[in-house]
């Protein structure tokens, strides 16, 4: 059965409407379940700017009910699968509160590096930092579950895998990913009030992104005065 939202004999009269180019101002028709247009006058393709990708974002038959969804989309629909991974997860550790503070203080650290980083699939990392502890079956499965493509799967195992290598010279998603662990784990210490002096200098040397060190720094500076 089509959705009624696609069948044309429940459109209305504003079903056929004109946007603005947003390159070169030109007069575009849409109809109203167009997901992008070429503009006739500077060939720039653009997305519908009425329409509710809503139902696509989690779909995982939207690219046959709505045709190739346009660029610009993806990158939502894979922010709103690793809040999907951030539920399973949950789902996962139950009642191991401390694996679930554990994911989240990982994710949420990578978030903070890969922004100021300003590098790497936000999506993936993240969906990597959160099912790190789960092991790569359960993180297959998981990633399965949600709907997740099988590149970003592939990528978001590899990922993990990853972590359990020695690799001088990864790349920037895999730096980020094991700063994000180390912070983690460098701040359970903290409020464990076992910070010493080494761990600050261990800690300076085993970074491999800036914005890690500066939020190490940060940490260090927090646990110090909490200890005065």
């Amino acid at each position: 059965m089509k959705c009624p939202g696609q069948d044309m004999k429940y459109w209305k009269d504003n079903a056929i409407f004109d946007v603005a180019c947003p390159k070169c101002g030109t007069s575009v028709e849409f109809y109203k379940d167009d997901t992008s247009r070429k503009c006739g006058s500077c060939g720039h393709r653009f997305v519908n700017p009425k329409m509710d990708f809503g139902c696509a974002s989690y779909c995982q038959y939207a690219e046959q009910c709505l045709g190739a969804l346009p660029e610009d989309f993806t990158g939502g629909r894979d922010n709103l699968l690793k809040d999907k991974v951030a539920v399973e997860m949950k789902r996962h550790f139950q009642s191991d509160f401390k694996s679930i503070r554990q994911a989240t203080a990982t994710a949420r650290h990578a978030e903070n590096i890969a922004k100021a980083e300003g590098g790497g699939n936000l999506a993936i990392i993240l969906c990597a930092a959160y099912l790190y502890g789960t092991g790569q079956t359960n993180a297959r499965s998981i990633l399965k579950k949600v709907g997740a493509g099988d590149e970003m799967i592939e990528e978001t195992c590899n990922l993990i895998a990853h972590q359990q290598k020695e690799r001088e010279n990864g790349s920037l998603p895999d730096n980020i990913l094991r700063d994000a662990l180390a912070l983690r784990t460098l701040q359970e210490k903290i409020k464990e009030n076992l910070i010493t002096a080494e761990m600050v200098r261990q800690a300076a040397e085993e970074f491999r992104t800036d914005s890690a060190r500066n939020i190490a720094a940060s940490l260090i500076e927090e646990g110090s005065r909490s200890l005065a």
